[in-house]
């Protein structure tokens, strides 16, 4: 269900929907990339419709749970104390929920402009007393560690005593995502709770299994207009709560305002003496929720003046669902985020879904991010960097060489993937063998070369980046088998990324032979890894190879197995999903769309059925189509002529109709790499896809799976699509090169891009494409436009005609 009103700015909801609710908290949720609160109620706690959660970035914990017999032990993004906590009631009288009462008017409002959430909502109580509550709260963007709530209530037919009862509420347990509350989800331990001044109360938590502690701090005054007024104060402390419960005289059709500021700390936070003492402390200097507001707002102001993308297309929901994706991927994560230990996670920080872990999303959200806040980039790069010791040693217990970074990645890099989930629609619980999805490693260095390619950081790439690329190298070297008759070598018993296909029908053994998109980028890698020394320079090149101790013959074998991967055909044009895919079954699509209507998850379906997804030729998302959205037609020629293979630029197309018409696109991901590598054979549909998936998270098109954590890459892929594809954006030899396509539904595109220290404005239209080059840049950059270099210096525009 879509939102009532939509603006370029603001989401509005006009009615009280308790159906709709868990996914409103989802995509309501404020976050500044230290923490992310979902857009609950204050006056609400978990249950039902409701949960309040609030999560912390690279929160994590682990606690054992018997499954089916197992005794399984999982990592979890936590869900930490509610400090929302907030509610009233006429003195003796119903505290307010809104499931108990008589909603009258409502509206629930969303600024993504100004990071505010702002709720306005009338209600009368059973004994017919009438109010009405404007609510407004934030999560400060540029002081992270605050944040605030401002309630104004009215009483419209009644005057006396009201109690107010806000809470630091530490009782909470992971309880957000339905298939895993068979699961232990109690992280918590309460360490200290107390009383801070006057006015102020606190909370200490550390999780049961990391030790990382997080404290709360919040005070709570009353006005009436601008003064202070005079409250009745009582603060408890309860086993797992701390609690103030005020009692104020409420004169008829006069409002009071209702301020709570909030403080929170952890045990990792820099520049601390200890959490609590530093939370109480925040929380005592804190200014004035309006005042908080202003900085709050100036943050985000700055933010958007580097980060905004404009269309033209008279289409206001196109624009703001834009603008709505860019919005939660600035709160996942923010120049906030800069330096601290953490991970993209792939839901965001906005629940629970794949518990909070780090997958291979990166490859989606990193160039929005690149582009604009590469230190950004740069400091979620160092979170792979230092879990290389483990996917070395993860590598070794494997029997491979190098580095194998896990499918699944939370707190130290370990593979955090299930052995078992549930099959919600069989109620049963099966294998997950989803962690030999080992192209997680190519993305990972793909994502190293993207970075230097437009940052042009040669201290990263020297001290960090090549030590990943050349690691991941000789994993792919290690895992290659050579095969005689073929004189090729072969990468068997993995998963590409088309999760449906996890073996070979009737076989034990899980994993698929020479998946054509793993094949391929592993080969890419190798010969990006022997090229790589010679960007660090002569003398750091020779101390990296006697660091890791790779000599000349390794290198050759390196240069040679790039040269000779094995990459499956059949009829001739058509690149093989894996050795085999051909010989499947072809699915019924047409019955089971009859039959079940939304079929994205056929998995889930047929494995209910008692029949197996792995008998036919049924893709969850693109998978070989990968290499067309990840390469344009050149890279990919020059690529597969290394590899010894005849590329011929006909055969995109015939590829894309094939793979096309066998994928149920069950991961929000899928929509994004169709509608791109579609933009320029198929432009209508392109377009279609790329609706699809912009309205993936704000209209929940898969069916329940938004309100656990929102699709961060289908957000971060739908503003790439407007930023890369449209504008043929390529960084490849120096070069940043345009071939621009601009749909028929927009009539033109402004943005700005950070390429290698330039900022740079861009504007395309159907007939020409400006590129303008901020003052002051010390030296010119270089373009490529239709196999041409230009060269832009300072405060000067070129226009290319389209």
């Amino acid at each position: 269900m879509m939102p009532e009103k939509i603006s370029d700015w603001e989401l509005t909801y006009t009615d009280w929907n308790s159906e709709q609710q868990p996914l409103r908290e989802a995509l309501c949720a404020l976050g500044n990339g230290y923490i992310v609160t979902r857009g609950a109620f204050e006056e609400v706690n978990a249950g039902g419709c409701h949960y309040p959660g609030t999560y912390l970035a690279g929160g994590y914990n682990r606690v054992e749970t018997e499954i089916a017999g197992h005794l399984i032990e999982n990592e979890a993004l936590v869900n930490w104390p509610n400090w929302l906590a907030l509610t009233f009631r006429p003195k003796g009288g119903d505290w307010l929920k809104p499931d108990t009462v008589d909603i009258l008017e409502f509206s629930y409002r969303l600024d993504i402009y100004r990071g505010v959430l702002e709720r306005k909502m009338r209600f009368r109580f059973g004994d017919e007393r009438e109010f009405s509550l404007i609510s407004r709260r934030f999560v400060h963007m540029e002081k992270p560690h605050l944040a605030a709530i401002e309630w104004r209530l009215t009483a419209h037919n009644w005057s006396g005593e009201i109690e107010i009862r806000s809470c630091l509420d530490g009782s909470v347990t992971n309880q957000n995502v339905e298939r895993y509350r068979q699961l232990n989800g109690n992280h918590l331990e309460t360490l200290d709770r107390g009383l801070d001044g006057e006015d102020a109360t606190f909370l200490t938590v550390r999780t049961n299994q990391s030790h990382i502690e997080m404290a709360q701090a919040s005070k709570i005054h009353v006005f009436e207009g601008e003064q202070p007024i005079s409250t009745t104060r009582e603060r408890h402390l309860e086993n797992d709560r701390t609690v103030q419960h005020l009692t104020v005289s409420c004169q008829s059709q006069k409002e009071l305002r209702i301020e709570k500021i909030v403080a929170i700390y952890t045990s990792r936070d820099f520049g601390i003496s200890q959490p609590t003492l530093d939370a109480c402390k925040a929380v005592r200097r804190a200014d004035c929720f309006d005042e908080l507001l202003r900085s709050h707002e100036r943050k985000w102001r700055h933010l958007w003046s580097l980060a905004d993308i404009s269309l033209h297309d008279g289409n206001s929901h196109t624009q703001f669902i834009l603008r709505f994706h860019i919005f939660h991927l600035l709160q996942t994560t923010s120049t906030n985020t800069i330096d601290r230990d953490v991970g993209v996670p792939s839901r965001g920080w906005h629940g629970e879904a794949y518990r909070g872990h780090i997958l291979w999303d990166e490859l989606f959200i990193f160039p929005f991010l690149t582009l604009r806040i590469p230190e950004l980039t740069r400091s979620l790069l160092m979170y792979r960097y230092r879990r290389l010791p483990e996917a070395r040693y993860a590598a070794k217990q494997a029997g491979y060489d190098g580095a194998m970074f896990p499918w699944q990645s939370g707190s130290n890099g370990r593979e955090e993937s299930q052995d078992l989930h549930l099959n919600p629609r069989s109620g049963r619980w099966i294998p997950d063998n989803s962690n030999i999805q080992r192209h997680v490693n190519a993305a990972i260095a793909y994502n190293v070369w993207q970075y230097y390619q437009a940052t042009h950081d040669r201290e990263f790439l020297a001290y960090y980046g090549a030590e990943l690329l050349l690691e991941i190298a000789r994993f792919w070297a290690s895992i290659v088998i050579y095969n005689g008759d073929r004189d090729r070598y072969e990468i068997r018993g993995v998963m590409g990324p088309d999760e449906f296909h996890t073996g070979y029908p009737d076989n034990e053994n899980p994993g698929l032979n020479n998946n054509a998109y793993t094949n391929v980028m592993a080969a890419w890698v190798l010969r990006c890894a022997v090229n790589v020394l010679d960007f660090v320079g002569k003398k750091r090149g020779q101390e990296l190879r006697e660091i890791l101790e790779i000599d000349d013959e390794e290198l050759l074998r390196w240069d040679k197995i790039s040269r000779r991967m094995f990459v499956p055909f059949h009829d001739n044009n058509i690149i093989s999903q894996f050795e085999g895919y051909e010989d499947l079954k072809e699915f019924d699509w047409a019955g089971y769309r009859e039959k079940y209507d939304d079929i994205q998850r056929l998995d889930r379906i047929l494995e209910a059925e008692d029949d197996d997804i792995n008998r036919y030729q049924a893709s969850k998302q693109a998978d070989v189509l990968m290499l067309f959205y990840l390469f344009s037609s050149d890279a990919l020629q020059e690529l597969f002529e290394h590899m010894g293979y005849k590329f011929d630029r006909e055969l995109i197309p015939d590829n894309i109709n094939y793979y096309k018409s066998r994928t149920s696109h069950g991961s929000t991901l899928s929509r994004i790499v169709h509608s791109w590598v579609l933009a320029r054979c198929d432009r209508k549909t392109a377009w279609e896809l790329f609706e699809q998936a912009l309205h993936s998270d704000i209209g929940d098109i898969q069916g329940g799976t938004t309100p656990e954590g929102i699709h961060l890459g289908a957000m971060a892929g739908t503003v790439d699509l407007v930023q890369r594809c449209y504008m043929g954006l390529e960084m490849r030899d120096d070069v940043l090169w345009f071939d621009p396509l601009l749909p028929h539904e927009l009539s033109d595109i402004e943005l700005q891009l950070r390429y290698r220290g330039h900022w740079l404005w861009l504007r395309l239209t159907d007939e020409k494409l400006l590129v303008s080059c901020e003052r002051g840049c010390p030296h010119p950059v270089k373009l490529g436009f239709r196999q041409q270099v230009y060269e832009l210096g300072a405060d000067e525009t070129r226009e290319f005609s389209c």
